[in-house]
């Protein structure tokens, strides 16, 4: 492929001109991304790298879009229709359409959409699952990735303190559903019953350190599985929690995280097949330069 460093020149691919606007577009879009990767370099080499990628980029969405074309099988009116609607239903940042078109009009790119999509899904589709070798592979040249941090299971009552409950009244409803827990009542209906997070027993499933305030993290990280805590205070209000189990820090088993590694390797397999299909097309592209 011609790059052009110095500005574009006009161009045709398989005899189809490119108009400037996308080119234009294509630098709008990527130029913020490449500044923040490309700290402290020359403004000019930045804006060399800009045109650069988004030459490469209009050329190859042309090609695919080109060879998506060629494909006799016709698009299903339905599939366009629920397309429109989504279209419809999205922000243009979403939906990629920026300004209002005819319906006719979006209807056609939707159709080109779907095309190109086909094709692409096409190629990926063509690509095998890992074998158990790769997967296992994997996992042992890269057990860090599946480091698990200390994991706790808990579950709290908590009394807000607020604009609509001062402390004086949360703390007093606290100290009720204490001295029924100190009777004999559940935890978890109480939970429901007394907290101003009700439902589920207050079951705040398992959760490594660092993902509640500290101050609820300081008593319930100290509480053996089974044993309920005093009442004490966190920026939200008043609270008791109960922990029901403990997982220490560890590494995933391989039949834990097998699953994901085989998706993630998959995936990487369908990118490398269509940037591989790209490429041939790019090979055989006829780029000219218009005079």
């Amino acid at each position: 492929m011609t790059r052009y460093d110095e500005g574009f020149m006009p161009l045709r691919i398989n005899g189809e001109l490119i108009a400037d606007e996308l080119l234009r577009e294509e630098e709008r879009l990527i130029r913020p991304r490449l500044i923040e990767e490309m700290p402290g370099e020359d403004p000019l080499a930045v804006e060399q790298r800009v045109r650069q990628w988004a030459l490469e980029n209009v050329l190859e969405r042309t090609v695919l879009r080109q060879e998506a074309l060629k494909d006799a099988e016709p698009v299903a009116p339905e599939a366009i229709e629920q397309q429109m609607e989504q279209v419809r239903s999205q922000t243009p940042g979403q939906s990629g359409v920026v300004a209002p078109v005819p319906d006719d009009v979006l209807r056609q790119e939707l159709e080109v959409r779907f095309r190109v999509e086909r094709l692409v899904g096409r190629v990926a589709q063509k690509v095998s699952a890992p074998k158990n070798k790769d997967i296992s592979d994997f996992y042992v040249k890269n057990r860090e990735q599946f480091k698990s941090p200390e994991m706790l299971h808990a579950a709290h009552i908590v009394k807000n303190v607020d604009e609509k409950t001062d402390e004086a009244s949360a703390r007093s409803a606290i100290e009720a559903a204490r001295e029924e827990l100190q009777s004999g009542a559940s935890f978890e209906e109480l939970a429901d019953r007394f907290s101003d997070c009700p439902g589920r027993g207050g079951d705040l499933g398992f959760f490594p350190r660092g993902q509640m305030v500290e101050q609820f993290e300081e008593v319930v990280f100290q509480l053996e599985p089974g044993k309920i805590s005093e009442i004490f205070q966190t920026p939200f209000g008043f609270h008791i929690a109960k922990v029901y189990a403990r997982k220490p820090e560890g590494v995933r088993g391989l039949d834990e995280v097998k699953e994901q590694i085989a998706q993630m390797l998959l995936e990487q397999k369908r990118q490398r097949a269509t940037e591989q299909f790209l490429d041939r097309l790019m090979a055989r592209a006829k780029v000219e330069e218009v005079t």
